[in-house]
């Protein structure tokens, strides 16, 4: 399905992306950034801290370490600020793109068994199946960024993958 370089690809593409939206973001008024666009999460800051929880939830469940606080239904105000956001953010995109670089093929062949809580059970899937699913995660929610961003009037910049520093 996917290879341990296509791991490393898409962290940094992360990296690249959140450090776009951290600039957009963090300058921008309070009110713009709170504002209900009807997104799923409703504002943009909502939606980043949705998106640095389930991050977070993925990575602990790959690394088997300890899981952000908090269900799906507090994600949405995980950090207070853009800049509390943009730091979190930073501290996280580091630890998936070491976790990335350490990742071996083999890893990527089992499974991964954890405690739903939004299905309230535990689950099974291929590790490589949850390893897409967070990638493919992460670009969702970041379109969605993205489009209330350019409504709101601010451009986050180019999203294509192969316009990517150091794409390969």
């Amino acid at each position: 399905m996917i290879d341990a370089a296509y791991c490393r690809m898409m962290a940094r593409y992360n990296r690249w992306q959140n450090e776009n939206l951290r600039m957009v973001v963090e300058p921008m008024d309070d009110a713009e950034l709170r504002a209900d666009r009807g997104a799923f999460f409703g504002s943009i800051l909502a939606t980043l801290n949705h998106l640095l929880w389930a991050d977070a939830m993925w990575l602990s469940r790959f690394e088997g370490s300890a899981p952000p606080t908090g269900g799906i239904a507090g994600s949405t105000t995980l950090t207070p600020t853009p800049a509390a956001w943009g730091a979190e953010r930073f501290r996280l995109d580091g630890r998936l793109i070491r976790w990335a670089e350490r990742l071996r093929a083999v890893e990527l062949a089992g499974d991964l068994t954890w405690h739903s809580g939004a299905l309230g059970r535990e689950v099974t899937k291929p590790l490589a199946f949850c390893v897409v699913h967070m990638f493919n995660h992460q670009t969702h929610h970041r379109g969605q960024v993205h489009a209330m961003l350019t409504a709101a009037g601010q451009s986050p910049g180019v999203t294509d993958l192969f316009l990517m520093p150091d794409a390969g």
